[in-house]
């Protein structure tokens, strides 16, 4: 089969791999649609710790059941259409066992340590796949896993209705949190460089925009999401919290990226700061969602590519183009 493959860091190529084979409790995906993230630039690029090379990458994704292993459960059929949690924990290390499987000792995804999705089939785990209504398209199946991340992350923030969140970001994931907070009864700032998104963020019905956190003139909020993992903008969204807020760090930064935060206001002022990783049991909520039309798709989904042509969905989602990327393994029709 054809998939995209990262030898190593910054050597990409598409080319042929083999066929995956179940094991006993996989089943073997044809992938209808799987989305670039941040994460998968990070892959690209050496900064992303837990991955091996040589690795297919691509971790959102859907697509049809072609092939199950010996042991898959009988409520599976060839031909089921699904989406697919691609979180790998252990089950036995001490977060496992209390509840944290996205803290795994041993933890692992599906695109970020094993072969994911950014090729025409991929093996995943039975107990990983959720099945799609027939009514969504793969597209919007694949953004059921970003919009788990943001489920999960509004869930450690906690939001109540009438609080005032800033947003730093305006991607995909920024603007997914919008929707979410703003579905939880919170009014939402929403701050980005980049004016095309700022237009985006403010027709999914943000109160106010802004360019850049001077240009917020002192005001305060209840609670603040970043979803850029760059470190000055932690810093302002840190600043700009009223005494007793809350922050969540959401956006994955490079792992030796620091910030630089007062430590007697966290003291002084109470302030709460979150982290949030990935995915725990919030793909069923996230599908519920989407199916629901809770979360705006289409003003998410705006470039699709086929799987040849991954290096140039890379750098079209480093361009910033763009908002969500994904790639097609066979081709735009089968969107």
């Amino acid at each position: 089969m054809r998939a995209a493959i990262v030898d190593r860091p910054g050597v990409i190529r598409v080319g042929d791999v083999p066929d995956p084979t179940p094991g006993a409790r996989q089943v073997v995906v044809k992938v209808g649609a799987c989305g670039i993230c941040g994460t998968d630039l990070h892959i690209a690029d050496g900064h992303f710790p837990p991955t091996p090379y040589p690795i297919v990458p691509g971790h959102e994704f859907a697509g049809e059941i072609v092939e199950l292993g010996a042991e898959v459960p009988g409520g599976w059929r060839v031909g089921d259409r699904v989406a697919v949690d691609p979180s790998l924990f252990c089950g036995y290390c001490t977060p496992c066992r209390s509840g944290h499987g996205n803290l795994c000792a041993n933890w692992g995804a599906t695109g970020d340590t094993v072969d994911g999705a950014f090729a025409e089939y991929v093996a995943v785990p039975a107990a990983n796949c959720y099945r799609l209504p027939d009514e969504l398209t793969w597209q919007q199946g694949a953004l059921v896993e970003p919009v788990s991340c943001a489920v999960h992350g509004v869930r450690r923030i906690g939001v109540e209705a009438g609080e005032r969140f800033l947003v730093m970001g305006a991607g995909t994931m920024g603007l997914i949190m919008q929707q979410l907070l703003q579905r939880a009864g919170a009014s939402v700032t929403v701050v980005d460089r980049n004016t095309t998104r700022l237009t985006r963020a403010k027709q999914l019905g943000a109160v106010a925009v802004a360019g850049s956190a001077a240009e917020l003139d002192g005001e305060t909020f209840d609670a603040a999401a970043d979803c850029t993992g760059a470190a000055p903008a932690i810093e302002a969204a840190f600043d700009a919290l009223r005494r007793g807020g809350r922050l969540l760090v959401f956006g994955v930064a490079p792992e030796q990226a620091r910030v630089a935060l007062s430590p007697f206001r966290i003291y002084n002022d109470e302030i709460t700061i979150v982290g949030s990783m990935a995915v725990l049991n919030s793909f069923g909520a996230a599908l519920a969602l989407v199916a629901a039309g809770a979360v705006d798709t289409d003003a998410l989904l705006t470039d699709t590519l086929p799987l040849e042509r991954y290096p140039d969905a890379l750098a079209l989602m480093r361009s910033g183009a763009g908002l969500k990327v994904q790639v097609i393994p066979g081709g735009a029709d089968d969107a």
